[in-house]
């Protein structure tokens, strides 16, 4: 019996596959190391979706390949040779092959590399697990999506939708409840057109959710503008329960249709502006987060200018800002590239945008008081979320998973800070 080391980059998806990859490493008889310095063998799971990201990735791998290594998750599947070239030694685990998990290890400790990315019909609902945070429960309702965008790399690594039944996920989620979760994360690689392969939607898999009767709160992730049309009405009506954050992210990507069809994001401007405005129109207080690629391939400065016009409009809470980078096997690394340098300029335009909208947003939170759900702590202090998904800070001792009225008191760009009230 080994003991193992296990670390994750990336997604909630990528750090919900690291918690079921320790989940089956216990199960298997194997122990967990604290540290890769303690341990028999190592497992990163990793990310590919941008350049930086990958980059980081290599280094690690390099760092690490000094012991018994098995390299998983979405850069194996999305670039295998890649992986070789650092380490001809590591066995690899794609991010659909969790069932392997326990062969792939014993078979690296032997000395006997073990290659594991076929896709396997295991689903991931219900398998073992050990939590990163102890008061959340990351539940993956689906792997794989039914997009083509010409940026993503993360198609190549988790292929199409495969969407998990809701009476299995409602059965996750409670056991995740009964285990002491207090907030639970439905995560996947696009929620937006989870079900679409087995008859139903999100809006049915949220209701469904908020009725079980525990207390607890409900983050919904990541999902793509391009099947709101289909969704929208019954999506916000879900929202009503006291459960569900008042919380979208939604990736606009670009503020230009020209570049949104140019990415095959299959949405457009107006698509992303009518969901920001029904949410809005329905509830006083919502998060907005979305994402922003600058810099693509074709994107003139009348695009970006177009960009910079959305972002202006729609005022987000949060942007997930990217500078365009060509990942291997994607359509757009074909094409020809903007200088590094105009994109670099970009960014920083964007960049400075929303700090300032962000910290504009925040501030209007300041003498607001209510409950925050606590949990995670940080350098700041114990942070929380309010009923709109807004990360709270204090200074307190408490706990979390612990509920507590709090006083807001002043703000940042990343957070709003406060003080127990009761």
């Amino acid at each position: 019996m080994a003991k193992i080391f296990v670390e994750a980059y990336g997604c909630s998806a990528s750090f919900a596959d690291s918690e079921m990859i320790s989940g089956l490493i216990l199960n298997g008889g194997h122990t967990l190391a604290k540290n890769s310095s303690e341990s028999d063998l190592n497992i990163v799971v990793t990310c590919s979706v941008k350049d930086s990201t990958a980059n980081k990735m290599m280094h690690r791998i390099r760092s690490l390949k000094s012991k018994p290594l098995v390299v998983a998750g979405c850069l194996p599947k999305a670039e295998k040779n890649t992986v070789e070239k650092i380490t001809e030694k590591a066995s690899l685990l794609g991010p659909n092959s969790l069932g392997k998990t326990l062969q792939v290890i014993d078979s690296t400790l032997r000395g006997i590399r073990y290659v594991a990315l076929e896709d396997s019909d295991l689903s991931k609902v219900g398998l073992p697990k050990v939590r990163l945070n102890p008061v959340v429960g990351i539940v993956e309702i689906a792997s794989g999506c039914m997009s083509e965008c010409t940026f993503c790399q993360t198609k190549l690594a988790k292929g199409d939708l495969t969407s998990y039944r809701i009476g299995d996920i409602v059965r996750q989620v409670e056991t995740e409840i009964s285990e002491g979760c207090k907030e639970i994360w439905l995560t996947s690689t696009d929620n937006g057109c989870y079900g679409f392969d087995i008859n139903t939607d999100l809006p049915t898999l949220v209701k469904a959710v908020s009725e079980i009767p525990q207390d607890f709160m409900i983050r919904v992730g990541m999902m793509n503008p391009m099947y709101m049309p289909r969704i929208k009405e019954e999506l916000i009506k879900s929202y009503d329960s006291d459960k569900v954050y008042k919380f979208l992210h939604i990736p606009v990507q670009s503020g230009s249709d020209k570049i949104l069809h140019d990415m095959k994001r299959g949405h457009t401007v107006k698509t992303v502006r009518e969901i920001i405005e029904k949410a809005k129109e329905r509830f006083t207080n919502f998060t907005i987060s979305t994402d922003v690629i600058v810099g693509f391939p074709s994107e003139t400065e009348e695009d970006f200018e177009k960009t910079v016009d959305l972002i202006n409009e729609i005022r987000p809470d949060m942007v997930n800002l990217s500078k365009y980078s060509a990942r291997p096997g994607t359509e757009a690394a074909e094409l020809d590239q903007i200088e590094a340098s105009e994109v670099k300029k970009r960014s920083k335009v964007i960049f400075d945008i929303i700090n300032k909208i962000s910290l504009e947003n925040n501030q209007k939170w300041i003498g607001w008081k209510g409950k925050v759900l606590f949990d995670e702590e940080t350098n700041e202090g114990i942070k929380g979320r309010n009923f709109a998904y807004k990360p709270v800070v204090v200074k307190e001792e408490i706990k979390i998973g612990q509920t507590h009225i709090v006083e807001i008191l002043d703000a940042t760009t990343r957070s709003i800070l406060g003080k127990i009230a009761s």
